[in-house]
Formats: structure tokens, sequence, C-alpha cells
């Protein structure tokens, strides 16, 4: 069993994405997912971005307190299903995020108390220690999700970002771009493969 470990912001589709289909390649390869905190909030301090990236940004600081909130009460299996509550009701439902972050804590039954994290600094240092675990494996220039994986050797770490892919790849296809991921990112000196977007995310 390979252990793949998987940095997330829960506001980023193109990482919602990818978490999907890590769920499709658990089933069809031998890994198991654990999930970690990231957030696009500490990754853009200081940049100069628009005032609605901006705006967003702001708002993201909540669910990823929330998360290592949650973490601290509950441990780390309440990451991943706080992760999928937040993302369906984010992304394919198109919720805005405070909404979201509240539905998903009480969909849980988890302690309200919670919530006061979205607007604390009182969690900060440990997202932020979490962000860098995740982050420095793979470089400033890069977002999320980033995934790491034991080395061929057993020992180091092979992280990349992404990929990015929408829609979700299902069953035997999961498993295949799984495989070639790894084969690339494996790959000493390997850095980039990379194209233009044309479409848009796609949560179907």
């Amino acid at each position: 069993m390979t252990t793949a470990d998987f940095w997330f912001d829960p506001i980023c589709p193109w990482a919602w994405i990818t978490s999907r289909w890590m769920l499709e390649v658990e089933k069809v390869r031998p890994v198991e997912v654990r999930w970690h905190v990231m957030s696009l909030s500490v990754l853009n301090e200081g940049s100069d971005v628009s005032a609605a990236y901006a705006e967003r940004m702001r708002k993201a600081w909540g669910p990823v307190r929330v998360v290592i909130a949650a973490q601290q009460q509950y441990g780390e299996d309440v990451v991943g299903r706080l992760y999928t509550e937040m993302g369906t009701r984010i992304h394919p439902q198109g919720m805005e995020i405070e909404d979201a972050v509240v539905e998903s804590v009480h969909a849980l039954n988890l302690d309200g108390s919670l919530l006061t994290a979205a607007t604390s600094t009182d969690f900060d240092e440990a997202l932020r220690a979490s962000h860098s675990a995740g982050i420095n494996l793979v470089g400033q220039d890069v977002g999320t999700p980033v995934i790491a994986v034991p080395g061929p050797d057993g020992e180091s770490q092979v992280a990349f970002f992404g990929p990015v892919v929408t829609p979700a790849p299902r069953g035997e296809q999961a498993g295949r771009l799984w495989d070639g991921t790894l084969l690339v990112a494996a790959t000493p000196g390997f850095y980039e493969i990379k194209r233009t977007r044309t479409m848009a995310p796609d949560f179907g």
C-alpha cells in the first residue's frame, strides 16, 4: 500500500477535481490518500492580485482554519471527510464559501464552536505549518494540489503539483493517469508538462 499525501485548499476547483480523481485511484490501485491543508491565502500573501481575487483570498481563510481546528479536535480522519463536505457545496453546488463551511460542520455533527475558527488567528500557526510542509516539497511557484509519495528508493519523497485535469477520470482511466503521473514525476530532472486550458472545471 502506497500512502499519497495530498495538500488541498477547499476553495480551489482544480484541486477539488484532482481530489475526486484520487478517490478513484484508491479503488483501482493500492493507494491510500492522507489529506492535508494548504492555503492559497498564505501562498498569495503580499502578491499583486486583482481586487476580486483579493476578496476571494480573504474568504479563503475560513475553510482552512476550520479544517485545522477540526483536525486538532477530532484527529486526522476528519480532514478528508470535512473537505468532501465543503468541496461538494462550494464546487458542484455553487454555494457561498461561508455558508458551505457552516453546513459542512453541521453535516458531520461536529462541534459548532469550530465555526469560530473561521475568523480567528488561533489556528494560523498550525495552518502555516501544514501549508509549508506541502509547498516546500515543490516550491513557491505552484499552487494546490500538491501530492507526495515515497520515492523509488523507499526513503526519499516524490512530490508534484497537480495533475490539473477535468473532469476527474474514473475507473481504470484514473489508474492509468496515476501510473503515468508517478512515472514522469519520479524521473530525475523532470519538471513540467503543460498546455493551455480550453475547458472550465467540470465537476461531473
